[in-house]
């Protein structure tokens, strides 16, 4: 049989040694690695009989059967630094995976199916998030040609350089698309924690990240007495913990301070002043929204009540997404066909269908991952459990 779970294993750990580096997993946009990358999964594509191309950014797309309005499978092929093999290239090898099925015969959408290697969706390089995506449905902003990375590079130019046409990415008009469908690794412990191979997604939670600024008085550690400190790391310690209370009084709702940093950064000092980067999720954004005010609301009365200064500012705030019923709904019966229980599940990470689901109806099946584990080099999952979900892929697929 051809297009199975072995055969998907075995292709992503052999995408897992294509990387920038020589003792870690890193492919980020517009690098020779993601081009060598993008080669080999185009010749997948070609042998399971597609049609290839690469767009202006470097998007990889293959197509099979005729017709206009096609139902797209795939992923991402860019990487985290330090990554593990499944996130991103497990989606675009299951399916290719599909595709090789659909080859050997028996019954065939009623539509094209094209398979998409989205080239960002990390946004490592230049914190583009969703360039491959945004730039494959004509979302492509213009201003992002201007972003730098960290060489100094402009995306324009490196777009370029990797045999890409930037102009060309702004002047894509959205393509009429039947639906998306996208396999992924959870990232998370749900579907381990039930014993439970795949789960369809609901929605994909709306985001608001935020940077906070608590501003105090610098003062000597051994000199300035405890009653008149305005100590400022104290403030943002008491702060992490409320926003750690928050995140756990709310279901579903998940609320991180992911970064501190100190001025002045010496040990025998007061800190006058600590920067804080908030991150927080819900698949509702009314609950989001209200859990980032009454957050806000926290970390100032605790300034206020350590005579320390805070400034919030807002740097991200996304909405939720939620995925089509009837194509969620082709996946949970794909499942009872195969006696597994339909695990609805929302997932708290972005992925290419946030995008992709602004033009088309689109949905998402979770595969699980040894531990939750994920963006690590670490990431597994089994072959058995790729079996069951190359299976529902499938199934939807010859459903359309």
């Amino acid at each position: 049989m051809t297009g199975t779970a072995a055969d998907v294993l075995a292709r992503c750990a052999m995408l897992g040694e294509v990387s920038e580096e020589l003792d870690g997993l890193t492919r980020r946009f517009a690098t020779p690695a993601l081009a060598s990358a993008g080669e080999i999964v185009a010749g997948w594509m070609k042998d399971a009989g597609m049609t290839t191309r690469r767009d202006a950014v470097g998007n990889v797309i293959g197509r099979h059967g005729g017709g206009e309005r096609a139902l797209v499978l795939g992923s991402h092929l860019d990487t985290v630094p330090n990554a593990g093999t499944f996130d991103g290239p497990l989606g675009i090898v299951a399916a290719i995976a599909v595709v090789e099925r659909l080859a050997v015969g028996g019954p065939q959408p009623s539509c094209p199916v094209e398979v998409v290697a989205f080239a960002d969706e990390e946004g490592t390089r230049f914190g583009t998030s969703y360039l491959g995506s945004a730039a494959y449905v004509g979302a492509f902003e213009p201003a992002w040609l201007d972003h730098v990375d960290a060489e100094g590079i402009t995306l324009r130019d490196a777009i370029r350089a990797s045999g890409g046409e930037p102009d060309a990415a702004v002047d894509v008009r959205p393509p009429d698309l039947a639906g998306y469908l996208e396999i992924h690794i959870e990232q998370g412990p749900v579907l381990e924690r039930e014993g439970l191979p795949v789960g369809v997604v609901t929605a994909i939670a709306g985001q608001t990240r935020a940077r906070i600024v608590l501003t105090g008085e610098a003062g000597h550690a051994g000199t300035l007495p405890m009653d008149a400190r305005h100590d400022a790391l104290a403030a943002a310690a008491e702060a992490v913990l409320a926003v750690e209370r928050r995140g756990r009084s709310e279901p579903g709702l998940v609320a991180t301070v992911g970064a501190l940093a100190l001025s002045p950064n010496v040990g025998n000092v007061v800190p006058g002043e600590v920067r804080m980067l908030l991150d927080l999720r819900h698949a509702d954004d009314g609950v989001r929204r209200r859990a980032a005010a009454e957050v806000r609301a926290d970390v100032e009365g605790i300034a206020a009540a350590r005579g320390v200064d805070a400034a919030w500012t807002t740097r991200y705030d996304t909405p939720a997404v939620v995925l089509d019923t009837t194509l969620r709904a082709r996946l949970a019966d794909a499942l009872r066909v195969q006696g597994i229980p339909a695990r609805d599940l929302a997932s708290g990470a972005g992925h290419d269908a946030v995008v992709v689901s602004r033009i088309c109806p689109a949905a998402m099946l979770f595969v699980r991952c040894a531990g939750g584990i994920s963006h690590d080099p670490r990431e597994s999952v089994s072959e058995e459990d790729v079996a069951v979900a190359l299976d529902v892929l499938e199934h939807a697929v010859r459903a359309s």
